[in-house]
């Protein structure tokens, strides 16, 4: 059975694109999130693998929203999603139990090597 993923992005485009990566590695999306709050719910109901987790979107951010996944999932395999720059935050997730990034623009091969490692 494949392995089950959220894809947390305030943009439709990325998701959109972080789909077609994923599903055509063989992975199965059975959530998509445009903010933090949406991602703790649909995590809650979806009981992903793996989260592929914007850092910087609107209301509640994917640094908060995987901090309060891991309060409650400590096992959550969160990838956080960064642009060049945040790496203040990305400290921050990586210390709140974050198991991987991936920085913006990402190249496919990246995002699918970064899957299989939180997942092996």
């Amino acid at each position: 059975m494949p392995n089950k993923v959220m894809i947390v992005d305030d943009a439709l485009f990325m998701r959109v694109s972080i789909r077609k990566i994923i599903t055509g590695a063989g992975y199965d999306v059975v959530a998509e999130a445009g903010d933090g709050n949406e991602a703790i719910r649909l995590y809650e109901a979806s009981q992903p693998d793996a989260v592929l987790m914007d850092i910087t979107m609107p209301g509640k951010d994917g640094l908060t929203a995987a901090k309060e996944i891991l309060q409650h999932y400590p096992d959550a395999k969160i990838i956080m999603c960064t642009a060049l720059g945040q790496q203040n935050m990305l400290a921050e997730a990586i210390k709140a139990g974050v198991r991987d990034y991936i920085v913006k623009p990402f190249q496919p091969e990246r995002v699918i090597e970064s899957l299989a490692k939180v997942l092996e």
